[in-house]
């Protein structure tokens, strides 16, 4: 069972909001769009389903053209983040419907609704109205309704958004081992690269309309192609400097850094380090990079502290473990370690990555 995307685009007038695309998605697995809004993860997957009809390209089913065919005669299930339930019938309706329209049996309806149901905290509310239930339970309502239809693609467009955290976090170690035992495609929509992490499977990076990179979860995280997919798959996006490299010297301004064994075999010129937030410090360590910086906001998220940072006319972000006491407006140094850099040319092109990556 593969689901593929062969040169698939979408214009609506004379705005692109799907670029080229090249996807094959395989039988059981757990598949990852991750971008920020607008980057065109719903679009993607409304062409997987066939409610919208690429400008070019295919979407093949088995090898077999599905392009053209209705989204009613395809074997998928999706569900939105704005949820979608009959408010007129039961949730124990609602969650059978897709079944009953199958043909499925009496017994088998049953017993298929009321495991969905346990497994989504919902055995109470099954005599219920969805506009009975909280915003969370109207939510999974909808979850199950897609799960018992043992559909063949199920498409999830940030389906957890408004569960409150205890919930979203068991559902997000439940959903994937629910779906893979199914042996469905599974994909997945989210904003949140921590979520893409623990969802693992492969992932999707989208910016723009445009697919960036598309491999191994773990893999697309340490090893990104390009310094767009890294700024995507960083939360806070990831934070660059512009250096000259002439000789085995890296230079900012004034500040002269060693090339390392990362720049040793790269051409004189100019080149972009990337470094994601969690990788700034406060305290020195041996080998690290000083940078001083103006603090100029703190956010405090209870166990780490944001700290945003001017340097020069650059913009860092930093996340530190720890509730600290700084002030806005205060000289702050911090320091780096030289493992945790990325090198990227000019145009964005990965160039070398992070030691610490192609070590993990």
């Amino acid at each position: 069972m593969t689901l593929k995307l062969d040169s698939v685009t979408l214009q609506v007038g004379g705005q692109r909001f799907i670029h080229r695309t090249d996807l094959t998605l395989e039988k059981g697995t757990m598949n990852v769009l991750l971008g920020p809004t607008l980057s065109g993860k719903t679009s993607l997957m409304r062409l997987m389903a066939g409610l919208d009809q690429p400008t070019s390209g295919r979407i093949l089913w088995n090898g077999d053209d599905v392009t053209g065919q209705r989204v009613q005669d395809r074997k998928i299930a999706m569900v939105y983040q704005q949820f979608i339930n009959y408010p007129s019938m039961s949730v124990y309706d609602n969650i059978a419907s897709p079944m009953r329209l199958m043909g499925v049996s009496k017994d088998e309806v049953d017993r298929r609704v009321r495991e969905a149901a346990d497994l989504m905290q919902l055995g109470p509310f099954l005599d219920r109205k969805p506009l009975e239930l909280s915003g969370g339970q109207q939510q999974r309502c909808a979850l199950a309704r897609a799960l018992v239809k043992n559909a063949g693609l199920v498409l999830l467009d940030e389906p957890l958004a408004n569960l409150d955290y205890k919930l979203r976090e068991e559902l997000r170690a439940e959903i994937p081992k629910i779906f893979e035992a199914s042996g469905a495609i599974f994909v997945y929509a989210t904003t949140e690269p921590e979520e893409a992490l623990l969802l693992g499977g492969h992932c999707a990076t989208l910016w723009e309309g445009r697919v960036t990179q598309f491999g191994p979860t773990a893999e697309v995280y340490r090893k990104p192609a390009d310094a767009t997919t890294a700024r995507v798959f960083s939360d806070p996006p990831m934070n660059f400097l512009t250096l000259d490299k002439r000789g085995d010297v890296m230079r900012h301004g004034d500040d002269d850094f060693p090339a390392g064994a990362q720049g040793a075999g790269l051409a004189d010129g100019r080149y972009m380090a990337g470094f994601r937030p969690n990788h700034l410090a406060l305290e020195p360590s041996d080998g690290a990079i000083r940078f001083d910086t103006v603090l100029n906001v703190t956010e405090i998220t209870g166990s780490e502290t944001f700290v945003h940072l001017d340097h020069g006319r650059q913009r860092w972000v930093g996340l530190i473990h720890g509730l600290r006491d700084l002030k806005p407006g205060q000289p702050l140094p911090v320091y780096l370690d030289p493992s945790r850099v990325y090198l990227f040319a000019e145009d964005g092109a990965l160039v070398a990555s992070a030691p610490y990556a192609e070590a993990a």
